[in-house]
């Protein structure tokens, strides 16, 4: 179902339930099926359901073909079946139109035959949809078996499970000549097994498929599954189990993996499947599946041609093995085997698989999923996702445990036996001589002998030149490079980023900045890159990769890197290579001539690729871009641009795992940029020019840390990987191979036509700039080398991203807003304000925010008198400080803030930093000093049962804009003795909060914390903080689904006490575009009912409050403004504890100097309000609720004299699609907590008496 807007098909996720039951010894019973089946409705929590009762998000099971009942079911209908084993069942989800069901059957019917087989019959799957909601009955295909015979000439079962593998693929192919693929769904075809599932709540799935309800069903196991899903399309298909496993998890690193298999279809063969039979097979991977789905094609793939289900799960979600010093030899070369082959699908997961003859369960390397089991000393035995699904006396209990990281829970039916992870892993590990293999073929860097010295590249001389030419500013310097040789990690920094999008602004950009670093919230966690190293590495196989399916020595023949940052040395040992142990580089200039123009680029990216290519099919597997070599006729095409090109280029054209792909770069110095070169194909980088300018800083005595060149840039290769291991990790991704060619990023500002040939599969919703604005930056950083107009040749411009200067890049607070909001509020004088609102919203030329450039279409509207509007007391109820903890800000600041905020009736948030008690009494004075919202972050910082009870509202932060996908952090210098009291902490010790809450590792623990503090609190209202990028709007489905009361969606420019500067330039979107997805998601499905959306970041105006609600925002929060009004002055020192205004400082003195008042504060939010007053009189609103949600009063604005700008399209943030539009687009009904059910609730109901009269009481249940 295609929908305009900001919704993708490819945001959604799923959490689940999920496990088997299984007799061990191989017995066929009822009793397991029912067991199952239980299960699953004990696991219904961990499904759910949408706006409709009876419409689930999935639910189905597993099990081994039921023999029995089948004869039974079709002798009635007079069809006798072959013996059992030579015939197979296929699972059909049909259209509902008969002219259409006849013509898919007759498809099937004709392929069966084609491939050798014979079609038995056609049996209608009875079943009773009495009890499905609306949107699943509308949607509900019809369900029909159909029955193979096993054709003559196929031997065995396994041979027939193939010959059935190509008949399906087949079918599929042939349905989209049909018109009807996506009508027809093969839930299961096999001689072993059959699924019955569908868009079902766990407890209907009996109900409906009446077979299920029939004692003659059998099988020695059966699989199980319930879908808690963010998506918002009913889809049958999408329930699980799919046909050989079921997953409860996120495959995070999913693009690149679908990148490198259709890259290795080009070399794939098979001793089980002919040339042309394998053509059948290809695609492996259909696109538009959920990541479970295509887990299971590559599964099934791999196993039918011929691995065993075991080694095909250890070959795609493989353990922790690089760091593991315990680790048998075996084991370690059957991985490191492996890891030629297939980089690792990384994310957290639980697991289960089968081909019908064995069955198992695993979790991912980090056992970021639960997984619990009970073995009886009968034999039976029970996996799920949590204890207690099934109840089993306990004196029957011989075993009980967890499922641990990276290992297997197995059984053999064959065998009869549970199978020991190790057994399985060292059994594996002997079949073939993989030690050898390695030993013999896999070459490690550091072994290849350093060459003579290579050839130089002639060009420009001139450090300065060159660091010109490449965009590099006085800030690049000073505040990345330094800093990261000095610390050997990345740089801090504060108070956000208000600076313009790269779109927006008016200096020349690096390709880079067009891109935003993606992070996992709420669905699936951030790892901790600090207490989870030995789960994390960096080492990568580069060089030309063999066939998948079938293990030879020839397959490890590649060269091991240890880190993909190279030093000049390194990278000359790989340009050296000419065929020496079958490796083969070759040198690409990536430089052309500035007078050719954009089209001289796009047409020397051309020739670049179609060279590679041709080399590649000549033996090179090494192929190394260089840029070295610019000067007055050559400029350097950006690095991402030929990298990615060319990296997409060879995936299409299936030869990317021919080659490794090495970029030797003058543009990339920072750790976002090495991210985005590793993440768009780069197997290695060589920062050449980064490295001299260390050498120039060293030479001049700037570097007084390091004692040698050597080490300083040790250090910041160390930094720089330091980094990227941060920013993959704040995706959940493990392991650097498999963020490799992961493309996890979404890109702000690009042209569909520039993202389709250079940047396939990128995201970008907005559009942009196409390759002639990407060579008029590379032209406007070569005239400042050269002298062009305006150009300073004999210095670095200053830059100003991080901090405002004169002459560098703009920024919204810069000293005259700055003086013109304080002196308004200090005043309490309206029009001075104005003046300040004005120079924002229209004088300001700059547009450096997506809203800056919406104007409001009055012609739409009927004018009313502004004293018929909503009154400012009213509106200001609707505003919040943004959290702000204290130990970020002092106990003045802090304290000023929530006493304003509660003398309007407005909210102040605690921040992640807990709160002194002491506040929750009321003032002498009769004021408050207590934050009506409470935190509570992954820390957990401050929070007590005291503290969750005096909250009006409990803010769950999974996100914050500044720093999505990581903790909180709190330097040393600043926990003093009073801050550390109330964090429960040790004064002195720098505190840093875990990346992901321990106890939120998916979306249905999230719904289990959400009601946990409602039943703490039940008076407050509970709130989920995420912060905007590319598929918010599903995790906020799911959010809704688990009865959040309220969220918050935070801008990227938000913002913070201490955070990398990476992070707080890189990662996230603006709020526009989050709060437009999520309010566009809602509504569309039916959910934006139950839910208060509240947003945040750089919010200064009421024009920004009314766009806010115009794109269905209830509630603003207000933080950096807040600050200003205070007094703050924007020195970014608050992560030194040099703030010289004493708000972002616990040093005593500089508190001294804090000169804020509560009634600065209330005149700001009063002022604000006031000008939404104004606003909504034009508009036509009487009331702030008629304007929530009213996008159709927003248009786009061109902007004279700013192409970049005028090539964007904002429509798509607008817009809600036709059909929906009647659906609510603000909170109405709210949430239905449940607490009645709850059973403490029940408990204290019932022992009310005891509570009150100290009388014992006896309670049954």
């Amino acid at each position: 179902m295609k929908v305009k807007g900001l919704y993708d098909k490819s945001f959604e996720h799923d959490g689940c339930g999920v496990g088997f039951v299984a007799d061990v010894k191989g017995q066929k019973q009822n009793k397991v099926i029912k067991d199952a089946i239980t299960a699953l409705k004990n696991l219904n929590h961990r499904g759910a359901s949408g706006y409709e009762e009876g419409t689930g998000d999935g639910a189905g099971i597993l099990f081994q073909i039921p023999d029995r009942f089948f004869r039974a079911v079709l002798v009635d209908i007079g069809v006798e079946l072959p013996e059992e084993g030579k015939y197979a069942v296929g699972m059909m989800f049909l259209p509902v139109s008969s002219i259409d069901r006849t013509s898919v059957r007759a498809l099937f019917d004709r392929i069966v035959e084609e491939m050798g087989c014979k079609t038995i019959c056609w049996r209608k799957v009875p079943v009773d949809d009495s009890m499905l909601g609306k949107t699943a009955k509308e949607s509900r295909p019809v369900i029909e078996q159909v029955f193979v015979e096993k054709g003559k000439g196929i031997e065995t079962k396994d041979e027939f499970e193939r010959k059935l593998f190509l008949i399906r693929k087949k079918f599929e192919k042939s349905l989209r000549s049909l018109g009807v693929s996506d009508n027809v769904y093969v839930a299961s075809l096999s001689c072993y097994t059959i699924v019955y599932k569908g868009m079902l709540v766990a407890h209907q799935l009996e109900e409906f498929y009446l077979d299920l309800k029939d004692e003659k069903l059998e099988s020695c196991f059966c699989m199980f599954h319930s879908r808690f899903s963010t998506n918002t399309f009913p889809s049958w298909q999408l329930a699980q189990p799919f046909r050989m496993l079921s997953h409860n998890g996120e495959i995070n690193t999913l693009r690149g993996n679908i990148n490198w298999m259709r890259a290795r279809e080009h070399v794939m063969n098979s001793s089980f499947f002919s040339d042309r039979e394998l053509d059948i097979l290809k695609p492996v991977i259909y696109e538009g599946y959920s990541d479970s789905a295509i887990l299971d094609q590559v599964f099934e793939l791999l196993v039918k041609a011929g691995r065993s289900p075991q080694h095909a799960m250890l070959m795609m979600i493989p353990e922790a093995w690089e760091n593991n010093k315990f680790l048998d030899e075996k084991i370690r070369s059957f991985y490191e085997y492996h890891s030629c082959l297939m980089e690792p699908w990384d994310g957290p997961a639980f697991v289960s698989f089968t081909d019908g003859k064995v069955i198992g369960a695993s979790l991912d390397r980090n056992g970021l999923r639960p997984g619990r089991y009970v073995i009886t000393k009968d034999d039976y035995v029970v996996v799920a996702s949590e204890a207690g699904v099934v109840d089993i006396p306990p004196e029957i209990v011989r075993y009980k445990g967890k499922l641990e990281p990276g290992r297997m829970f197995f059984i053999d039916f064959e065998k009869k036996k549970i199978v020991d992870d190790e057994e399985i892993k060292l059994a594996l590990a002997k079949a073939k001589p993989y030690r050898e293999w390695v030993k013999k073929n896999l070459v490690y860097l550091e072994d290849i002998p350093a060459p003579r010295k290579l050839k130089s590249v002639s060009g420009e001389r001139s450090l300065l030149k060159r660091q010109i030419i490449f965009g590099y500013t006085e800030e690049d310097i000073s505040f990345v490079i330094k800093p990261m040789v000095e610390r050997g990690l990345w740089n801090l920094g504060s108070m956000g980023n208000d600076t313009p999008l790269a779109v927006l602004s008016r200096k020349p950009q690096l390709l880079f900045n067009y891109f935003k670093q993606m992070f996992a919230q709420v669905t699936n966690p951030p790892l901790d890159p600090i207490r989870e190293e030995m789960v994390t590495t960096v080492q990568m196989v580069i060089g030309r990769e063999a066939n998948i399916l079938e293990p030879g020595e020839d397959a490890c023949r590649q060269i091991m890197i240890r880190r993909p940052i190279l030093t000049v040395e390194e990278l000359d040992k790989l340009k050296s290579l000419d065929g020496q142990r079958g490796f083969r580089a070759k040198t690409y200039s990536i430089l052309f001539d500035p007078n050719s123009g954009h089209e001289g680029m796009e047409e020397t990216l051309d020739r670049l690729f179609e060279e590679v290519e041709n080399d590649i099919n000549s033996g090179v597997n090494v192929v190394i871009l260089s840029d070295r070599g610019v000067g007055k006729e050559r400029v350097p095409i950006p690095s991402l641009l030929a990298c990615a090109g060319l990296h997409n280029y060879l995936v299409d054209k299936r030869l990317r795992t021919s080659t490794a792909l090495i970029v030797e770069t003058g543009d990339a110095r920072e750790v976002h940029h090495f991210s985005l070169l590793i993440g768009y194909g780069a197997s290695a980088i060589c920062p050449y020019l980064a490295y001299e300018t260390i050498e120039k800083l060293f030479n001049n005595g700037e570097l007084e840390s390091v004692s040698s060149l050597d080490e300083a840039i040790e250090r910041y290769i160390q930094a720089s990987i330091k980094g990227v291991v941060k920013v993959m990790s704040k995706m959940g991704i493990s392991t650097i191979s498999s963020y490799h060619g992961a493309q996890i990023f979404e890109a702000v500002g690009l042209g569909d036509e520039l993202i389709e040939k250079y940047f396939k599969h990128t995201i970008s919703r907005i559009g942009g700039i196409g390759l002639k604005h990407v060579f008029e930056d590379v032209l406007r950083f070569y005239k400042q080398a050269y002298g062009g107009t305006g150009s300073r040749t004999s210095i670095l411009l200053v830059g100003g991203q991080f901090q405002w200067f004169r002459t560098g890049e703009y920024h919204a607070y810069n000293p005259e807003t700055i003086f013109r909001l304080q002196l308004s509020t200090r005043r309490g004088d309206y029009k001075l304000f104005k003046q300040f609102s004005k120079f924002v919203n229209e004088e300001n030329k700059e547009f450096p925010t997506i809203r800056s450039l919406f104007d409001f279409a009055y012609e739409k509207c009927k004018p009313v008198p502004i004293d018929e509007v909503e009154p400012v007391d009213e509106i200001v109820k609707r505003f919040g400080t943004s959290a702000m903890s204290f130990g970020s800000i002092s106990k003045e600041a802090h304290e000023t803030l929530a006493i304003a905020m509660n003398m309007i009736g407005g909210w102040s948030n605690t921040g992640e930093g807990g709160e002194d008690p002491e506040r929750y009494r009321t003032m002498p004075d009769g004021k408050s000093r207590r934050c009506r919202i409470k935190q509570v972050a992954s820390g957990r910082f401050g929070v007590t049962a005291e503290y969750l009870s005096n909250a009006d509202e409990i803010q769950i932060k999974i996100a914050q804009g500044a720093k999505p996908g990581e903790g909180g952090e709190l330097p040393g210098k600043k926990v003093y003795p009073w801050i550390a009291k109330v964090r429960y902490t040790t004064p002195g010790v720098t505190l840093i909060s875990p990346p992901p809450h321990h106890d939120i590792y998916s979306i249905e623990d999230l719904a289990q914390l959400i009601h946990d503090l409602k039943c703490a609190n039940p008076r407050a209202r509970i709130s989920v903080k995420l912060t905007a990028e590319a598929g918010v709007g599903t995790v906020a489905a799911g959010v809704t689904k688990a009865r959040s009361d309220v969220i918050l969606i935070s801008g990227h420019d938000g913002g913070t006490g201490a955070s990398p500067l990476t992070s707080i330039k890189y990662a996230g979107i603006p709020w526009e575009l989050g709060l437009a997805e999520v309010q566009q998601t809602l509504v569309i499905n039916n959910l934006r009912d139950k839910v208060t959306l509240q947003v945040d970041g750089q919010l200064k105006t009421g024009r920004d409050v009314v766009i806010g609600a115009l794109l269905g925002a209830e509630e603003f929060g207000f933080g950096t403004a807040a600050l200003i009004v205070l007094g703050c002055v924007m020195m970014r020192k608050c992560h030194k504890n040099q703030c010289p205004v004493g708000i972002a400082t616990q040093d005593p003195e500089l508190r001294k100097k804090f000169s804020g008042k509560p009634e600065y504060l209330v005149n700001f939010m009063r002022f604000v309000a006031q000008e939404v007053r104004e606003y909504m009189a034009r508009l036509g609103f009487r009331r702030f609720d008629e304007m929530v949600g009213r996008s159709d009063l927003l248009k786009v604005k061109k902007v004279d004299g700013h192409p970049k700008a005028n090539s964007l399209r904002l429509e798509r943030i607008i817009e809600i699609p036709e059909k929906f539009r009647e659906n609510p687009v603000r909170k109405i009904a709210g949430q239905d907590h449940q607490l009645e059910k709850s059973l403490d609730n029940l408990l204290i109901e019932k022992v009310k008496e005891a509570i009150e009269t100290k009388k014992p009481v006896c309670v049954e249940m």
